[in-house]
């Protein structure tokens, strides 16, 4: 038997607490690396042949784990058995709140999605009508998936997440059925339900599968309908006293007409960066949003019914070559004020330009970000395009959804 683990100076690991850190150790393995044999877990986790013996024992008898095949056309017998989570043994549920639709991902214990579904909400439906429509989404989801009780749902949306009541504030500017769904969640599911800031989730998501696997301090800039940013420093992600780190779209920049208040961000970076100030830059530089909204959307990555145009516009220019060469070096030049201020306070190293607006500009718009910003600022910074787009905040949330799950069923010890 190993001897216990240390786990903090000066103090050892119960037996039970060396257990359950084991347990978790082989289990994190088993998620990140696929389905191993119990020798291969021995070599991966340093522990002996018979505590690793016990732990697929008991993991096995608590459902988490399964023989899923054998390894090797050779081998036969305990030692080529290979043992894999048991992915159904939870499922989950994320979800990503837009103005005008909800999409729904219903995915496994490993976060493979089983089923996905996106309701349109109509600019007339009530509140009601809304939480009723997204309801029955997520009903028809999880009837398709097979997964009729979810472990966990995550949540996606626009506004401040207070830290102390998980609750959505900031509510002037957020569409009412947003909190009437929430409460709706929480009040018919017997199950946990997190909600978190969708550019939160969007940074989860391109730390975990995106742009910034190789980053453990980033800022994500998210430049969809609107903009906002979330902060991951060493690792972890930063919310602030309010819920409100990032809100971008609130700071005063050079080039608008007037300055942001606290009841609207019209004068602030939003100014610059939005939607429809980009669609209307490149009317000024004779690409008109009308022109190139039909065949660009055609190409986008996101089918979300709620993407803003200027993903379109973005796309079409970066495609048209050298007559997009103008409009894309203006916007950029807007953009690089937004990521100079978060520099200047930050010094994060590296920057993803995030949502849809981030994934249509490509790699072609962060390089120009990039030169502007280096002549605005001494730090040395990485500008790369986000690799998920719009679909980063659905990404997002299921990836917590699976932490969550996975806290619980997993316990960590300690």
């Amino acid at each position: 038997m190993d001897a216990p683990r240390t786990v903090a100076a000066g103090r050892t690991a119960s037996p039970t607490t060396a257990r359950l850190i084991n347990d978790r150790l082989a289990l994190q393995l088993l998620q990140s690396e696929g389905a191993l044999t119990a020798g291969q877990l021995k070599t991966l986790t340093g522990l002996s042949r018979p505590t690793v013996a016990d732990l697929v024992e008991r993991l096995q008898e608590a459902g988490l784990i399964t023989v899923v095949g054998e390894s090797g056309a050779q081998r036969r017998g305990p030692n080529a058995r290979l043992y894999g989570i048991v992915a159904d043994r939870a499922h989950l549920v994320g979800l990503d709140l837009r103005t005008h639709s909800v999409t729904v991902a219903v995915a496994d214990l490993l976060g493979e999605v089983r089923a996905e579904r996106t309701v349109p909400i109509g600019p007339d439906d009530t509140p009601d009508a809304a939480v009723a429509a997204a309801l029955a989404g997520l009903d028809k989801a999880l009837a398709a998936a097979g997964a009729p009780h979810p472990h966990t749902i995550a949540v996606g949306a626009p506004g401040l997440v207070d830290p102390a009541t998980g609750r959505l504030g900031g509510t002037d500017w957020i569409p009412s059925w947003h909190v009437a769904l929430v409460g709706e969640l929480r009040a018919r599911r017997a199950v946990p339900v997190l909600l978190e800031n969708e550019v939160n989730l969007a940074a989860i998501a391109e730390q975990r599968d995106g742009a910034a696997r190789d980053h453990d301090t980033f800022v994500l800039l998210w430049l969809g309908h609107g903009t906002g940013a979330a902060v991951v420093l060493d690792g972890t992600l930063r919310r602030g006293a309010s819920g409100g780190t990032g809100e971008i779209g609130f700071l005063p920049v050079p080039g608008t007409a007037a300055l942001p208040s606290a009841s609207g961000c019209d004068g602030g970076f939003h100014s610059l960066a939005g939607s429809a100030a980009i669609c209307a830059l490149a009317a000024q530089h004779g690409l008109p949003a009308e022109a190139v909204a039909g065949p660009a959307a055609a190409d986008a990555s996101s089918p979300d019914t709620d993407a803003p145009p200027a993903e379109a516009v973005v796309r079409a220019a970066v495609a048209a070559g050298d007559a997009g060469t103008a409009f894309l070096d203006a916007l950029a030049a807007r953009i690089a004020l937004g990521v100079a201020a978060v520099c200047a306070v930050l010094d994060p190293g590296c920057v993803v330009l995030g949502g849809e607006v981030g994934s249509g500009g490509g790699q072609e718009l962060a390089d120009r970000v990039a030169g502007h910003l280096a002549r605005l600022s001494p730090l040395r910074t990485d500008v790369r395009a986000g690799a998920l787009g719009g679909r980063a905040v659905l990404r997002g949330a299921v990836l917590a959804a699976r932490d969550a799950a996975q806290n619980e069923l997993f316990p960590p010890g300690g």
